[in-house]
């Protein structure tokens, strides 16, 4: 399939299942999965970052725009795109693949893609439950909160990946 238009029935879905299924899901208070951030880690390694900053933006705003909140989602996820530019510069050698491959757990592999996926959750919900709650005093119950659905939401995204990719070649 087209990996434009993969992407592009993939940001739908997730937004939809976030603002639909999962906005709901909130357990004690203390836990919402973020599932839509998978989108933001699956772009391909070579998408531009001009590219990946607006869309992560977009992917953000869309979620705010549902969830009345103002700019929360969109601002944590361009802070993810851009921590995720400086992941993928570090860790991936990108002169070793011929064509256009996703950092997916299939292609990297289970120890680079959970670090990558852990990394990138716990940075998006660090920035977003702080920003929505923006008081030092409540720094230590955010901190709760962003372990708590960072567990969740690396959850969702393993079962995710294990559902709905394949192994393939390295």
């Amino acid at each position: 399939m087209n990996s434009f238009i993969k992407n592009t029935i993939r940001y739908i879905l997730l937004v939809f299942v976030q603002v639909f299924l999962l906005k709901n899901m909130v357990f004690y208070g203390l836990n919402t999965p973020y599932l839509y951030i998978l989108f933001i880690l699956l772009l391909p390694f070579e998408t531009p970052n001009w590219l990946l900053f607006t869309l992560a933006f977009l992917i953000g705003l869309n979620v705010d725009v549902f969830s009345d909140t103002v700019g929360l989602h969109a601002s944590a996820c361009t802070i993810t795109a851009f921590v995720r530019v400086l992941i993928t510069s570090v860790t991936v050698q990108k002169d070793n693949y011929d064509s256009d491959p996703e950092p997916s757990l299939g292609i990297m592999g289970f120890r680079w893609f959970f670090f990558y996926a852990l990394l990138l959750t716990l940075i998006h919900h660090f920035f977003l439950l702080n920003f929505e709650v923006f008081r030092f005093s409540e720094i230590p119950a955010t901190l709760g909160r962003v372990f708590i659905s960072s567990l969740f939401t690396l959850s969702l995204i393993f079962i995710s990946e294990l559902l709905f990719y394949s192994k393939k070649q390295r």
